[in-house]
């Protein structure tokens, strides 16, 4: 994040509400590396922080009123969204504003003091992409707020009301993941997250010095966490934990999973999620295993075998994300699996960097030759979680 961004978002700020902002922070939008519907099902996970960030000027107010405005959104008028906190109320928002609004519902009913602010957002975290864009709104707004009224929030703490928000306030079913990769990440790193008691573990994470690449290749396919299929997968596997008697999907041990899919019966559709689940975390520890060994290249199949489960047992890929790995594999990829919820977005494919433009091509080439939308493809860096920048 360039000093040239955060002082552009400020002087917006300045001539959208007439004084210049207490501050501007960021946050950035996230990877996930591996670990995708483990996080709600009380497992493993292992984003991290792009160098794509949702900035955020703001200043208090004392009025009772939140202002809101967003440089990316453009509703006809562009005008300045004006709301009241003491009138916010879970699910009466169906546009962006539900975000920034959720929190500051969710920061109240916590028992923070937080009377009004203004806010003004720019964002470079593509939307849609399955890189949490609105996790990274949720937070930005969340760590300003924090900031300057002094809430003492802890960060970890800071995510789950940040989830809150996006859960009962936005209405999407998502897991705590998105906002803690958000929140939490380290430059250079992948943050290794057990979503039960929520300790970290920073795993470094530098693809380039050992002559890697990770790319991102954003199909343009849109997805939404809100939309009924997500729910459906997320009622299917706490479906799965009670017929199997346990508290969450975490709970049924790897090596015990044929005998449980064995308890599960003619339930076909849940025993396929808990078939996915079970085994995503299991590559969770696999990969943090062989990245402390050293062993980088070996995570490769790892992660094309969770692309797989995520495919054929959680059904939420779809024929684009299958083309990207498909073509990457072909091309000499290392590895690659779709990342997100799924249902479109964007997937993550390993290379040796001598091979990056061969992989780029190859699958570029595949989406022309099925008439699809041309992918964005990116090099993903580890990079910084949330932080003031001025």
């Amino acid at each position: 994040m360039s000093e040239a961004h955060a002082a552009a978002v400020a002087e917006r700020f300045t001539a959208l509400y007439g004084a210049g902002p207490e501050g501007v922070w960021a946050a950035p939008g996230r990877v996930n590396l591996i670990g995708e519907h483990t996080d709600y099902n009380g497992g493993f996970v292992m984003p991290f922080a792009l160098p794509h960030t949702a900035v955020a000027a703001v200043s208090r107010r004392t009025d009772g009123v939140l202002r809101l405005h967003s440089a990316d959104i453009d509703d006809g008028e562009g005008g300045v969204v004006e709301i009241a906190p003491d009138a916010l109320v879970p699910g009466s928002d169906k546009n962006w504003t539900a975000y920034p609004a959720g929190v500051v519902w969710a920061l109240r009913e916590a028992g923070h003091t937080v009377p009004g602010a203004d806010v003004h957002l720019a964002s470079t975290v593509p939307t849609g992409a399955g890189l949490s864009s609105s996790a990274a709104l949720e937070v930005v707004v969340a760590l300003a707020l924090n900031d300057l009224y002094g809430l003492g929030i802890e960060r970890g703490a800071l995510a789950r009301l940040c989830q809150r928000a996006e859960n009962a306030y936005v209405g999407a079913p998502t897991g705590i993941m998105d906002q803690t990769a958000s929140a939490c990440c380290e430059d250079g790193h992948a943050l290794f997250l057990d979503t039960r008691d929520f300790s970290q573990r920073q795993i470094p994470f530098d693809l380039a010095a050992g002559g890697m690449r990770l790319l991102v290749v954003d199909t343009r396919v849109k997805h939404a966490h809100s939309g009924g299929e997500y729910g459906k997968r997320r009622a299917g596997c706490e479906r799965g934990a009670e017929l199997l008697g346990v508290t969450a999907l975490r709970d049924v041990a790897h090596d015990a999973l044929d005998a449980a899919l064995e308890r599960l019966g003619d339930e076909e559709e849940v025993r396929r999620l808990v078939r996915h689940v079970v085994t995503e975390d299991h590559r969770v520890e696999r990969t943090v295993a062989l990245l402390e060994a050293g062993e980088t290249r070996a995570i490769g199949p790892v992660l094309t075998e969770g692309h797989a489960s995520l495919r054929d047992d959680f059904r939420v890929s779809c024929p684009e994300l299958d083309l990207v790995v498909e073509s990457a594999l072909a091309a000499g990829a290392l590895g690659a699996r779709m990342t997100g919820g799924g249902f479109g977005g964007s997937a993550v494919v390993l290379v040796e960097s001598a091979d990056a433009d061969e992989v780029t091509a190859a699958v570029e080439k595949a989406f022309a030759a099925a008439r699809y939308t041309a992918p964005r493809v990116f090099t993903a860096v580890p990079s910084p979680g949330a932080r003031r920048l001025v």
